[in-house]
C-alpha cells in the first residue's frame, strides 16, 4: 500500500485488495456488526449501503460528538460506497449498526452491556463483529458475562475483531485478549508498529498488525476526517474478513469466520529481526491479503500476484513523527481496573492539519457525570425479519426509583412504622416497601422494577397488556418471598421470567441504563428450591414403575427412602449450579433453553434419580442445536452428563431432553432420552 503526498493512507492501495475487489466487493448475505458509537447513516458515503440499526440501550441519534464521529468513521471504512470520497473495503456486505458508546455516558460502557450487544449481534445474524475499543486488563480478566458472550460467538462461528488498545505497553485489552478473538494492532506508513499499539503476550498468538495511520473516513455531519490508532486499523481487518467470507460464499462454500481468522493469522508477514525492531510489537505479523486469499480460495496454492510483497509495503513520502505522551509506567499507576470499555481512538481531527507533526496520546478515561436519558424508544432491527427479541431470564426481583424526587415521594406517602414512638418510613427497607405495596398495589407502577443477577440489574421489567395488574401482583409476591427466611415455606430464592425486549431503556438511580422487557405473565415463576425439590422428587417417584408383590414393593420403598436424600441433595446442587455457574442474560436461544431446563426441574429430577441410584454424580450440563425440530421452531438439546466418582473407567451416562424456545414461553418436546458413552 502507498501513501499520498499528503500522507493519507489509501485503503484501495492495500496490497492485494484490488485483486480481491475484482472478484467481490462483498456479498449482501455476509453481515458485519459495528459495535461503536451511533453512526450518521445520512452521510453521502452510505448512499446505497445496506445498513440496519439494532436497538440497544443507546437510543440517541448520531451527533457531531466524539463517539458518533468515532462510530461513523469506523462504519465508513467498511461500508463506504465506491464512487464517493470514502470508498469502503466491503461496501456490498450487510451492516448492523449496534450503538454501544455514547457521548452522554462519558464514552464508556460496562462489560455487561458489551456482552449484551455481542449477543444481540449474533442473534441478528452477524458473521463478523467489529469492536474498536476495549478495557485495559490484567491478563485476560473479563466479566463472566462478557467471557460467555465471546465463547458464544466462537461456538456460533462468529468472529470478533477487536482493537489491541493504544496504551503503548506490553499489556492487554478486553475483549481483544479473550480466546477466539482476532486482535488488531496498528502500524504506521512504513509498515512498523506504532509506539502506542499494545503488544501483550496473548497478542503474540492471536494478533495482527494493520495500517492505522491517517485512515480516511466519514465525519459525522458530513465531510471527511483522518484518524489514527488501533481503532481504525480494526475495521480494515474486519472488512477483509468480510470479503474473504464473500469469496467462500461465491464459490458455493459455507462462510467460515473461524477458518478466515486462521488464514489471516497463518498468512501474516512475520517480523524480520535483522531490522532491529522488537518483534513482540509485530504480534503474529502484518496483514497479508494475497496469501490469506490464497489459503481461503485454493488451500494456499494459488498465486495472486507476481509482485514481491516486500515491495508493496507502505512507503510514505515522508514519515510522521509520533510522540507518545504516556508510558507504560504511567499507566501502571491508574489503580484498580474499572468496568468500562473505552474507545481506542487517536485523533488528528481534520485533513487540514496533515502538514503538522501529530502528537499521539493514549485514550484518556473521561469522568463527567452520566446524563439522564429516561425511558426512550429505539429503532427495530430488521435484519432478522423483524422477529421479536425474546428473553427467558433467571434472577431476583428488585426495584429502583430512578430519581431523588420519586424516592422522596415514597418517603412522603408511606405510613409511619409502628413503634415506640413510631418512626419515619424508609423506602429502601424491603419489608416496609412490601407492606406498603400490598396495601397500595397501584403504587407498583411508580417503581422501576428490575431483574437482578446477584446485585446487578440486567433488565427493567415493565408489565403491559391485559394482564398488567397480575404481573405487578406477581412482582410484589416475589419480592415478599425473597425477604422471608430460607426455611420458610413461602421463601423465594429467585424467579424465572419470560418476556420480550421492547427496544426501550431506562436510567436507574445509580446512572446505569438497562433495557426494558415486557414479561409474559403465564410464564413468570417463583423459585422455592425446597418446594421445587420436593415436587420434582415426588414426580420422579410417580414415574417409577411399581412392582406387583408386597415384599417387592416394601423393598422398593426402602430403596426409595434411602435414595431420596441423595436425590434431594443432587437436585439442589443442580438447581444452584444452573443459576450460579451458568448465569446469563437469557437472551440467546441456548441461554433460554438452559434457563428453562433449570426451571423445569421435573425432567432433571428423573435423570438425577436414576443416576444417583447408580452412584453417579453430575459432571456437566450442555446445550446444542437440535438436529431435528418442528417447522418454524427453535429447538435445543439439553444434555446432562453423569460420571462415577469412584470408578473413572465406568461409562458416562447421558440424559437428553429437547426444548423449543421459538415462543416467549419455552416448551419441552418429546421424552427424555438416555444412553451411555465411554467419554
Amino acid at each position: 500500500m502507498a501513501a499520498t503526498q499528503t500522507n493519507v493512507t489509501e485503503i484501495s492501495e492495500l496490497p492485494g485488495l484490488k485483486q480481491l475487489w475484482s472478484e467481490t466487493k462483498g456479498n449482501s448475505q455476509i453481515c458485519v456488526a459495528i459495535l461503536d458509537g451511533p453512526v450518521d447513516q445520512s452521510h453521502p458515503c452510505f448512499d446505497g449501503a445496506n445498513l440496519t440499526r439494532v436497538q440497544t440501550t443507546i437510543s440517541e441519534n448520531a451527533t457531531v460528538g466524539r463517539m458518533s464521529s468515532h462510530g461513523t468513521h469506523i462504519a465508513s471504512i467498511i461500508f463506504g460506497q465506491h464512487g464517493n470520497n470514502v470508498p469502503g473495503i466491503a461496501p456490498g456486505c450487510r451492516g448492523l449498526i449496534v450503538p454501544v458508546f455514547s457521548d452522554n455516558r462519558s464514552g464508556s460502557l460496562s462489560q455487561l452491556d458489551l456482552a449484551r450487544a455481542i449477543n444481540q449481534a449474533v442473534e441478528a445474524g452477524a458473521h463478523v463483529i467489529n469492536i474498536s475499543g476495549g478495557q485495559l486488563a490484567q491478563g485476560t480478566e473479563a466479566d463472566p458475562m462478557l467471557a460467555k458472550a465471546v465463547k458464544f460467538c466462537n461456538d456460533s462461528n462468529v468472529l470478533i475483531v477487536a482493537a489491541t488498545g493504544n496504551d503503548g505497553c506490553q499489556c492487554l485489552h478486553v475483549p481483544a485478549a479473550l480466546p477466539s478473538v482476532l486482535a488488531v494492532g496498528a502500524m504506521n506508513s512504513q509498515g512498523l508498529p506504532f509506539d502506542f499499539s499494545n503488544w501483550g503476550e496473548t497478542y503474540q498468538t492471536q494478533g495482527i498488525l494493520a495500517p492505522g495511520e491517517n485512515i480516511l473516513g466519514a465525519a459525522s455531519g458530513g465531510g471527511t476526517a483522518l484518524k489514527s490508532g488501533t481503532s481504525f486499523a480494526t475495521p480494515i481487518v474486519s472488512g477483509i474478513v468480510a470479503l474473504l467470507l464473500s469469496v467462500q460464499l461465491q464459490r458455493g462454500e459455507k462462510p467460515d469466520p473461524n477458518a478466515v481468522r486462521e488464514a489471516i493469522l497463518k498468512s501474516a508477514l512475520p517480523c524480520t529481526p535483522e531490522a532491529g525492531s522488537d518483534c513482540r510489537r509485530f504480534l503474529v505479523g502484518s496483514l497479508n491479503i494475497p496469501e490469506a486469499y490464497a489459503l481461503i480460495s485454493q488451500g494456499g496454492t494459488k498465486e495472486l500476484s507476481e509482485e514481491k510483497l516486500e515491495q508493496e509495503m507502505i512507503q510514505p513520502s515522508e514519515a510522521t513523527d509520533f510522540n507518545l505522551e504516556a508510558s507504560a509506567n504511567q499507566l501502571a499507576d491508574t489503580g484498580e481496573i474499572v468496568a468500562e470499555v473505552i474507545t481506542s481512538e487517536l485523533v488528528p481531527e481534520t485533513v487540514s492539519n496533515l502538514e503538522n507533526t501529530m502528537t499521539v496520546t493514549p485514550s484518556q478515561l473521561a469522568t463527567p457525570a452520566v446524563t439522564p436519558s429516561g425511558v426512550v424508544a429505539s429503532e427495530d432491527c430488521g435484519c432478522n425479519g423483524g422477529a421479536k427479541s425474546l428473553v427467558y431470564v433467571m434472577g431476583t426481583v428488585s426495584y429502583d426509583f430512578g430519581t431523588e424526587a420519586r424516592r422522596d415521594s415514597f418517603k412522603q406517602l408511606m405510613p409511619y412504622v409502628a413503634g415506640e414512638p413510631p418512626f419515619p418510613p424508609n423506602p429502601y427497607v424491603l419489608s416496609q416497601m412490601v407492606d406498603y405495596l400490598e396495601q397500595s398495589s397501584y403504587e407498583a407502577k411508580s417503581l422501576i422494577w428490575t431483574l437482578n443477577l446477584e446485585l446487578t440489574p440486567i433488565y427493567a421489567i415493565e408489565p403491559g397488556g391485559a394482564f398488567t395488574e397480575q404481573a405487578y401482583h406477581n412482582l410484589i409476591s416475589a419480592l415478599k418471598g425473597q425477604i422471608k427466611p430460607e426455611d420458610d415455606p413461602e421463601y423465594v430464592s429467585r424467579v424465572s421470567i419470560p418476556g420480550v425486549l421492547t427496544g426501550k431503556s431506562v436510567r436507574l438511580f445509580s446512572g446505569q441504563v438497562v433495557p426494558v422487557i415486557v414479561p409474559e405473565v403465564r410464564g413468570m415463576y417463583e423459585w422455592n428450591v425446597n418446594q421445587l425439590v420436593s415436587m420434582a422428587v415426588e414426580a420422579a417417584k410417580t414415574a417409577t414403575p411399581q412392582t406387583a408383590t408386597p415384599q417387592a414393593q416394601a423393598n422398593q420403598q426402602a430403596h426409595a427412602n434411602q435414595q431420596e436424600e441423595a436425590t434431594r441433595a443432587s437436585l439442589k446442587e443442580f438447581l444452584n449450579r444452573m443459576y450460579y455457574e451458568f448465569r446469563n442474560l437469557g437472551q440467546t436461544s441456548h441461554e433460554r433453553a438452559l434457563n428453562f431446563a433449570a426451571t423445569n426441574a421435573f425432567q432433571a429430577a428423573q435423570a438425577l434419580t436414576e443416576a444417583t441410584g447408580k452412584g453417579m454424580q453430575l459432571a456437566s450440563i450442555e446445550t446444542e442445536k437440535s438436529p431435528i425440530c418442528r417447522m418454524d421452531s427453535d429447538c435445543w438439546d439439553v444434555k446432562l452428563k453423569f460420571f462415577d466418582p469412584e470408578n473413572d473407567r465406568r461409562a458416562k451416562k447421558i440424559f437428553r431432553f429437547t426444548v423449543d424456545v421459538s415462543d416467549m414461553m419455552p416448551v419441552t418436546i418429546g421424552q427424555m432420552r438416555t444412553w451411555s458413552m465411554s467419554d
